[in-house]
Parts: C-alpha cells; sequence; structure tokens
C-alpha cells in the first residue's frame, strides 16, 4: 500500500485528493494549519497532521513523522486578487513564502528518500493563470509561474532517479477560498482608480463560463500520479483544459 502526503487539505482542492486517494486506498496523510481530523472519513490509512510549509521545522517533523512517502502532492496554497500596485510587498513575499519556497522547501525534504528508493512522484499544484495571464493577480501568478519553470527543471534533474515531478494546473472553482485565505480583503486591495476595471472582471468571476471541480483536480492528481508517459502538465476542469488547448494549438 502506497503513501501519499498532500499540503493544504483543510479544503478546496487539497480535501477532495485526500478524499479520492483515500477511496482508492492508500495511505493519505493529510496535512493542514490546523488540523480537524473531522473534515475526512474515519479511516485507518488517514493520518492528519500539523504542517506550515513555511516553517523548517514544521516540514522536518511531518516528513519524519509520515514515514517513506511515495508520493508528494503541493497544493497548499495563497491567492491574493487585487491591483499589484496596491499589494503591500509584505504581502507579495508572504504569498511566495508559501506558494513558491515552501514548495521548494517540501521538496528538499522528501527528495532523499525518494532518490535512495529511486521511485516517487511529486505533483505540484499551481494554476490555470499560468496558461493565460489573469488581470488583478500579478502576485499570485508570478509566484506559480515560479513552480511551473522549478517543475518542469526538476522533472530532467530526477527522471535519473527514478523520481517524476508533474504539474496540475487547475482552473477557477467558485467554491473554493481563493481570496480568502489571504489577511488581506480584496477590497482592500482595489484604488478607486481601478474600480470601473476591476468590475466586468469581478463579474465574469461571479458568472464564469466555463469552472473547476474540486473532483476534476483530484482526478487530475490521480492520473498525474500513475502516468508514465513523461507529460508534465495535467490542466484541470474544462476551463483550464480549453486554455491549454488554445495556448498549445
Amino acid at each position: 500500500m502506497q503513501t501519499i502526503l498532500i499540503t493544504g487539505t483543510s479544503s478546496g482542492y487539497g480535501l477532495e485528493t485526500a478524499r479520492h486517494f483515500l477511496d482508492k486506498g492508500w495511505n493519505v496523510v493529510a496535512t493542514m494549519r490546523r488540523p480537524d481530523p473531522t473534515l475526512l472519513p474515519t479511516s485507518p490509512n488517514l493520518r492528519v497532521l500539523p504542517l506550515d510549509v513555511t516553517q523548517d521545522e514544521s516540514i522536518a517533523a511531518v516528513v519524519a513523522a509520515a514515514g517513506p512517502i511515495d508520493v508528494l502532492v503541493n497544493n497548499a496554497g495563497i491567492g491574493v486578487v487585487g491591483a499589484f500596485e496596491a499589494t503591500p510587498i509584505a504581502h507579495i513575499r508572504k504569498v511566495f513564502d508559501t506558494n513558491t519556497f515552501g514548495v521548494m522547501a517540501m521538496c528538499q525534504a522528501v527528495i532523499p528518500q525518494m532518490r535512495e528508493r529511486c521511485s516517487g512522484v511529486i505533483v505540484n499544484v499551481t494554476s490555470s493563470v499560468t496558461l493565460a495571464a489573469m488581470p488583478l493577480a500579478a502576485a499570485y501568478t508570478a509566484s506559480k509561474q515560479a513552480i511551473e519553470g522549478f517543475t518542469g527543471s526538476l522533472a530532467h534533474e530526477l527522471a535519473h532517479f527514478g523520481i517524476r515531478a508533474r504539474l496540475v494546473e487547475p482552473g477557477y472553482a467558485p467554491t473554493t477560498r481563493f481570496a480568502q485565505n489571504s489577511d488581506l480583503s480584496v477590497a482592500d486591495l482595489i484604488p478607486p482608480a481601478y474600480a470601473d476595471f476591476a468590475a466586468p472582471i469581478f463579474d465574469g468571476f461571479a458568472r464564469p463560463a466555463m469552472t473547476t471541480k474540486e473532483t476534476d483536480v483530484a482526478e487530475a492528481v490521480w492520473s498525474a500520479v500513475h502516468d508514465r508517459s513523461g507529460r508534465l502538465q495535467f490542466p484541470a476542469g474544462a476551463d483550464a483544459v480549453a486554455l491549454f488547448e488554445a495556448r498549445r494549438g
């Protein structure tokens, strides 16, 4: 029985991915900043552990407690929506600490054991904003684009050791807490000068033509884990797939 460690499982994509792999009979290590075992089904195959991906001590503790890890899914992230000029640099650093450096730190913590076993899969969850730039999300997009390049390079670097690195690129899911996992409100980041520009964009968020479901992402992670074709990118959700195909075509 294989073990998957997933970061950011308190809601959204991470929570659904943990459920999906539990249903498939995997050992699941579900991590979150404030563990709440009631979010997931009771199972002898489940462990819910505390993890802050911005803290080295927290990462070391969870990796030691998890034991051998066959699959690492880096899903934890911070969303931020607003005009770039109004976004404090301190908050941008916070976004990168979680979305970019947190992913890199988790990879560094898990790669040695995978390398020794000559097997393993790392799945980094980014976003469809890496497929088509979205206004009012410059800092978030930059943090996710960095992981796209990082993962592409890592895939080449680790293939020599039998380790696969993959990207899952979710589209927009209205049910997620994208803009709520920040200590800044959207209103704080839209100065009056941007109000007319931002209004139709937010209207589009409220009435999207296509969306992504949490189950789409869980299934894309499952596909990424089991795919052996060398494919790097796995768009998740109808909107993300459409963007992926448009860019490729």
